[in-house]
């Protein structure tokens, strides 16, 4: 290790991508930027529309032209940048039903188009997990599908689109968060595969995406014993280095998970676990999901400065993730000139979002769609993970409402579910509304009392379509803007 440190401060800042809070940058970023940080993340909280997230990173480029700014941007349930009004996109799952790469790739694109216009260079996405488990509970529709084959394919679609818009793509959530039943922003999720599983199922996406180009790879705060039977994946240099980097061939950037997510920061400490995954191979920390201030970037550069000095992390380590952190900002700026003569492809979203539709009948059942007159709908709300977020609206009341005026539309949450949800309906069409019903036993058991008194209701499922119930279904595999508008399209005919 040298002996000045004086530069440590920069080099630390330079491996930081903090959150802020406000739709303009405060002056603590500003200044950071002068002094060496390298990145910022921008969340639902920062935007407003295009035009103003544009202004903002122009601002944040007359301090530093080569700034890479992230969203978290899945163009599906989860979604930053439409988060007021919900995604004019459907998302992985509805284009793993697909199955036309073509078309993920255009959907992809187009979006890299849109952010590259507001000035985002990085995007956390896509979500490369196979959801092998159906009781996932953070993962779902957020996954291209269930096969490993057919989500490897999208992946690296996804991934081809998205950087020939112009914008970064990183595949997360390495080594794949989609056979577990715990969420991480909560706990420490533990994948039990053996390796030989790993390879053929959670490993392939990420392959994939490593062969397309992708620039980035976002780690997952996993324990994975068959890989590393004591870190997790993103404090493991077993996981980064030797499996990520040494067999897979990856050569981008690492970039954490959000490093105050529970599964880490309450095992390690928010500023010990920054550590240990620099030390272990990352080259990026995501932060400030949910510390969002001066004070939180302030602790981990002086923590990651401090672990220098003591030797606890390498110098030349924090340098060579500093170094890979400036190749991809190199990266974006070429992007961004190559990606602005692009054009946004005209309503590829609804496009995908109608393909994506699926509706199965009972046999002998007849005349239950199109649907002539106004319905009641009935929309079952289960609690949202952190990462889809509570702002993001959602539901097929609002679409059908322009289709067939008069509708009605009640939403109810576990708590104050009724004896008969469908009560109000009377003899109006009825329309019940499910997300991933197979998780949830009182969504189950409110379907099933409204089916009882009207068999002729519509079930629809925006989530993930495990369970088939009523004598119509319609599964729309998202529960997007877009999904919500092709599903009211399909129940009335008017498509």
């Amino acid at each position: 290790m040298t002996t000045t440190t004086g530069h440590l401060p920069a080099l630390a800042a330079a491996v930081l991508q903090p959150g802020f809070v406000g739709t303009t940058p405060p002056q603590w970023v500003c200044r950071w930027l002068g002094d060496g940080l390298g990145s910022v993340v921008l969340f639902a909280r920062n935007v407003v529309d295009t035009e103003q997230v544009a202004a903002l990173t122009a601002t944040l480029r007359a301090e530093r032209p080569d700034v890479i700014v992230a969203i978290d941007e899945e163009a599906g349930d989860v979604t930053r940048l439409e988060s007021v009004h919900g995604s004019s996109r459907p998302g992985n799952f509805a284009l793993g039903a697909v199955d036309d790469p073509a078309l993920t790739e255009a959907v992809a694109r187009d979006l890299g188009v849109e952010l590259a216009a507001a000035g985002v260079t990085l995007n956390y996405a896509p979500d490369a997990d196979v959801n092998s488990n159906p009781a996932n509970p953070v993962i779902g529709v957020r996954s291209f599908g269930t096969d490993p084959t057919l989500v490897a394919r999208h992946t690296a679609a996804w991934v081809r689109g998205l950087q020939a818009g112009g914008v970064a793509a990183c595949a997360k959530h390495f080594p794949g968060h989609g056979d577990t039943r715990v969420d991480s922003h909560h706990d420490l999720p533990r994948i039990t595969a053996d390796r030989a599983r790993l390879d053929v199922c959670e490993l392939a996406p990420f392959r994939a995406a490593v062969a397309a180009g992708v620039q980035a790879v976002m780690t997952g705060h996993l324990l994975v014993p068959a890989l590393d039977p004591q870190l997790p994946a993103t404090l493991s240099q077993r996981i980064l280095g030797g499996l990520l980097r040494d067999e897979l061939g990856f050569s981008g950037v690492v970039v954490t998970d959000a490093v105050e997510m529970r599964a880490v920061a309450d095992r390690y400490g928010f500023a010990g676990a920054t550590v240990r995954a620099l030390a272990a191979g990352a080259d990026a920390i995501c932060i400030g999901g949910e510390r969002a201030d001066e004070q939180a970037a302030r602790e981990l550069r002086d923590a990651i400065v401090a672990a220098v000095i003591s030797g606890e992390l390498p110098e030349e380590r924090l340098a060579e993730a500093a170094k890979r952190v400036g190749q991809l900002a190199a990266w974006t700026v070429a992007a961004r000139g190559a990606g602005s003569a692009a054009a946004r492809a005209a309503d590829v979203g609804l496009v995908a979002a109608r393909r994506a539709v699926r509706v199965t009948a009972a046999p002998g059942t007849t005349g239950a769609l199109p649907l002539t007159s106004a319905a009641h709908v009935v929309e079952f709300e289960p609690p949202r993970n952190i990462a889809i977020g509570a702002e993001t609206p959602w539901g097929i009341g609002g679409p059908l409402g322009e289709l067939l005026p008069g509708t009605s539309t009640v939403r109810y949450g576990e708590p104050d579910v009724p004896a008969d949800p469908g009560a109000g309906a009377g003899t109006r069409p009825l329309v019940l509304v499910v997300r991933d019903l197979h998780r949830h036993d009182w969504m189950r058991a409110a379907v099933h009392r409204a089916l009882a008194v009207r068999p002729d209701a519509v079930v629809v499922e925006l989530g993930v379509p495990e369970l088939v119930t009523g004598a119509v279904h319609l599964a729309t595999h998202s529960a997007t803007r877009a999904s919500g508008r092709a599903a009211a399209e399909v129940l009335t005919g008017a498509r």
